[in-house]
């Protein structure tokens, strides 16, 4: 878990690394509110998918290595080779880094950390991009001075998605982390095969589901995850896989209900089962480039 339950301290992956002083990332020139902070993210990241509708012709060599990078040092250290516009100034497109839902994710939970504000990456489905389907997505959670929580999705915050609902306070009917999604289906009150990646035939099913609560469960132990990474029970590659048991079954319904309970001592003790746990190497089954084995810091 995150060594800080409070969820303020970041993790090898929200680091901003030796650039937070001094360099691109001057947390005293950054907003202190959410949302504003959320606009900034957008301002300097572009999604893979959306390249096309915004007349942006994506160099070879960045659709194949810009999603690769796993570290907010890393989108950093890119943007300052990029450009030496600070972080408060919204970039062309040819200036930002190229990257998915994720991560919007992970550098608005590291801005958030940075100017004080309790925050966590989530991984699970998003209802509002393609009606009726549960499309894989990742937002960010912050808490609030009462010590709730609020959903928040920074990919979102240029106003150029058609959504009924402010992306600022995102409704959890409209996004599912991985283990609401999880609950639902083994349920009975969702159908498994509309929870997936929409843009690719026959990435759905229970099976993805399973993966996504995985991921999220390791965001919330400080490993944010790329999202095609794959270990244990998020390595399994269908819902008929033999590697998929009914022990895997019934260990994600205790991770559902303890996720349901935001019981993080309870989680972190989950997360120790060698089927959850990210190891040291895993398989990254990436779009682009093919499968990686990589080495992962991970997080006490």
């Amino acid at each position: 878990m995150n060594s800080n339950t409070s969820f303020l301290s970041q993790t090898p992956y929200t680091d901003p690394g030796p650039l937070g002083e001094g360099g691109i990332l001057d947390v005293r020139a950054l907003p202190r509110d959410p949302w504003e902070l959320a606009g900034l993210v957008r301002g300097v990241l572009i999604h893979i998918a959306e390249a096309a509708a915004r007349d942006y012709a994506i160099p070879l060599e960045r659709l194949h290595e810009d999603p690769q990078s796993r570290y907010v040092s890393v989108i950093l250290r890119l943007l300052r080779e990029r450009s030496p516009a600070p972080l408060t100034e919204e970039r062309p497109y040819a200036e930002r880094v190229l990257g998915t839902c994720r991560d919007f994710a992970v550098l608005h939970c590291a801005l958030l950390r940075a100017t004080g504000t309790p925050a966590r990456v989530r991984c699970g489905f998003a209802t509002y991009f393609l009606n009726g389907y549960h499309d894989d997505h990742w937002v960010t959670e912050y808490r609030l001075p009462d010590g709730t929580w609020r959903l928040t999705d920074a990919q979102l915050a240029d106003g150029r998605y058609d959504v009924s609902f402010s992306p600022a306070d995102v409704p959890r009917d409209r996004f599912l982390v991985g283990a609401d999604a999880w609950r639902a289906c083994r349920e009975g009150r969702a159908d498994p095969t509309s929870f997936g990646v929409s843009s690719i035939e026959g990435v759905s099913g229970l099976w993805f589901v399973a993966a996504d609560t995985v991921r999220d469960l390791a965001a919330l132990n400080g490993v944010e995850a790329l999202p095609w990474d794959g270990w244990g029970i998020a390595a399994v590659e269908g819902d008929e896989d033999p590697a998929f048991t009914a022990a895997d079954r019934e260990l994600l319904d205790r991770v559902a209900a303890a996720t349901a309970a935001d019981d993080l001592p309870l989680l972190r003790r989950l997360y120790a089962h060698p089927r959850l746990r990210v190891p040291a190497e895993i398989l990254s089954f990436t779009t682009f480039t093919g499968v990686r084995r990589v080495t992962l810091p991970i997080a006490d």
